[in-house]
């Protein structure tokens, strides 16, 4: 595997997961990237507490807009003020959430690219979700547009940009899509989603959750053992066959995204051997050659 496809990673966590990103910082190097989540049951002062917490740590803050959680387009603001107080709005994730009806005035993640909020409370970077295997609960014939016209909002705007997938278990529909990506004109870098190391119980609810595929085949490609559930998995296997199958000139720039179910020291420390046993292969392949 390639090791230069885990450079500049990113990382999620939830607002009240700064504890754990305190346990895994000497871990982590400085500069990564780590996404907030914007989950129910969470303030916008536990928001803004993370993400003060991801800079005063040397980490680049990504807190999320959840378009569909937001009671009115006061509360956007009033979050989008705290972050820019805090010098932590330079980069936010827009997505839609996950409420089947809005709570306020905003159906989707491209309504609040549309209000020029971002822009006035010093927003730079917009990440916005893409899925390879579709949305449990938006139809096929609408993601593609809903994804294209979001990439031509941030281009209007000059926001610089990126996509992030959902995870999956499977390196084939990803391959696939950012193909498919790619033909529609979309250029911005991808993160592609992946699920650090967890136990198998947790990964296959998650992925109930989201409609990521975990069909027996790809349970097995992926090292997921269905009759197993106490066992836990990581993505070796997935991120061997992304490295190996990845050609820029098909798919663009592309990067990974790891979200973090098993916890934050588990997935760096994770990530730190895993890096270091493909840099070890790959020196020993040159070494043979050479």
């Amino acid at each position: 595997m390639d090791p230069a496809l885990l450079d500049d990673f990113s990382l999620e966590m939830t607002g009240k997961d700064v504890p754990g990103l305190e346990e895994a910082r000497d871990s982590i190097p400085p500069g990564t990237r780590i996404n907030i989540t914007f989950l129910a049951g969470e303030d916008t002062g536990t928001r803004l507490t993370a993400a003060r917490a991801v800079k005063r740590l040397g980490f680049v803050p990504v807190p999320h807009i959840s378009a569909r959680r937001l009671p009115s387009r006061t509360a956007l603001e009033e979050f989008l003020a705290g972050l820019a107080a805090d010098g932590t709005a330079g980069n936010v994730f827009v997505v839609g959430g996950d409420p089947a009806r809005p709570e306020g005035p905003y159906e989707d993640a491209l309504a609040v690219l549309r209000t020029g909020l971002l822009r006035r409370h010093g927003v730079r970077h917009v990440g916005i979700a893409g899925y390879p295997e579709g949305h449990p609960g938006i139809a096929d014939r609408l993601l593609w547009p809903a994804l294209t016209d979001k990439a031509a909002a941030i281009g209007a705007d000059r926001f610089t940009g990126d996509v992030i997938t959902q995870f999956g278990f499977d390196a084939d529909p990803v391959l696939a899509w950012l193909e498919a990506l790619r033909a529609r004109g979309v250029h911005l870098p991808v993160r592609v989603g992946v699920p650090g190391p967890a136990g198998v119980r947790r990964l296959l609810r998650y992925a109930g959750r989201f409609g990521v595929g975990t069909s027996a085949s790809v349970a097995r490609k992926y090292g997921l053992s269905l009759t197993n559930l106490m066992g836990t998995a990581g993505p070796d296997r997935f991120l061997h066959a992304l490295s190996d199958r990845y050609d820029p000139a098909r798919h663009g720039t592309v990067k990974v995204h790891f979200y973090t179910f098993g916890g934050l020291r588990t997935t760096a420390d994770w990530i730190a051997r895993f890096r270091h046993g493909s840099e070890r292969v790959s020196e020993e392949r040159q070494t043979t050659r050479s």
